[in-house]
């Protein structure tokens, strides 16, 4: 038995249809709650319903626009914790700011850090997120953190596509990532030999592997402006795949990048809902958008019924 109440759900204004999504799987509703703005901009959060005592989760990605939704997510923690919640877990599907992990020049901060502060001090007991950019983030909270793979509900997808791939990694900092995929998918690696510019800029150089008549899926958590993504794609074309894919979990996709995955070699852009797609995302063919509610809901059933959460891993 769980040793807090009731289990319920709360979400922020980031990204409630995956939260409803989260509920059908669970078979519960959301638990009514009030987010909205003050004239001069503040936000104003309020718990609608008791939850004293209750096992509550708070479904909120930091994702665009970042600095708002996080501190949405924030108010909603002290309101829960001041609230008497019995247990408060923050599902933050989408983990924003997790590129500034460590400190590569000097003088600048490890926002990650700082953000996983933020988070603490609010009131969190629990963090359950998806895909980290780096796996030492887990260590930025004195809290416990689950931190679940895509890979549960993407490789069920990529296995549709064929049965001849080659697993990418658009640059070296990805290839465990890309390894893990490709072991599961009895398949290649490759890996894109990547020089950054400067933030958000990129250029591939070339490409250790052979790509020659096979499908390519191109592999990251993350897809931001799509520079890494697009210049993969087009040099793995060059190099003779037959089919080129684009897969990540986080469909960032901040100033070109939808415009550039449309123009580029990717016949197909595989990503997950942890972020919802914008309207022109939405509207481009060559989307496809894989739900992780169930993987969440799961974890969270895990997690309430006090039972193994690392099976999910697996």
């Amino acid at each position: 038995m769980p040793r807090v109440g009731e289990l319920k759900i709360v979400t922020g204004t980031a990204n409630p249809d995956l939260a409803l999504k989260i509920c059908d799987h669970l078979g519960c509703k959301l638990t009514p709650s009030m987010v909205d703005t003050f004239s001069d901009g503040e936000i104003r959060v309020e718990m609608s319903g008791n939850v004293r005592g209750d096992d509550v989760y708070v479904v909120q990605p930091t994702c665009a626009p970042v600095n708002h939704n996080l501190m949405e997510l924030c108010l909603m923690l002290d309101a829960l914790k001041r609230a008497s919640a019995g247990r408060v877990t923050a599902v933050v599907p989408y983990f924003g700011y997790a590129r500034q992990d460590r400190k590569v020049v000097p003088r600048v901060p490890i926002s990650a850090k700082m953000v996983a502060d933020f988070i603490t001090v609010a009131g969190v007991d629990r963090v359950l997120t998806i895909d980290l950019h780096s796996g030492q983030i887990q260590g930025f909270f004195n809290k416990p953190v689950d931190n679940l793979y895509a890979a549960q509900v993407l490789l069920d997808y990529i296995r549709q596509l064929g049965d001849d791939f080659i697993v990418v990694s658009p640059d070296a900092g990805g290839t465990e990532r890309a390894r893990a995929y490709a072991k599961r998918l009895g398949a290649g690696l490759a890996i894109v030999d990547k020089r950054r510019e400067g933030p958000n800029k990129a250029h591939a150089v070339q490409l250790i592997g052979d790509v020659k008549n096979k499908i390519a899926v191109v592999l990251d958590d993350m897809i931001d402006t799509g520079g890494t993504m697009t210049e993969a794609g087009n040099l793995l074309a060059e190099h003779g795949a037959k089919d080129v894919v684009a897969c990540a979990t986080h469909p960032v996709l901040s100033g070109p990048a939808v415009d550039r995955l449309m123009s580029s070699s990717f016949s197909q852009v595989i990503v997950t809902d942890t972020i919802p797609l914008s309207p022109k995302a939405a509207a481009c063919e060559k989307f496809k958008v894989i739900s992780v509610g169930s993987l969440i809901a799961k974890a969270i059933h895990n997690i309430h019924s006090e039972s193994s959460v690392s099976v999910l891993f697996s």
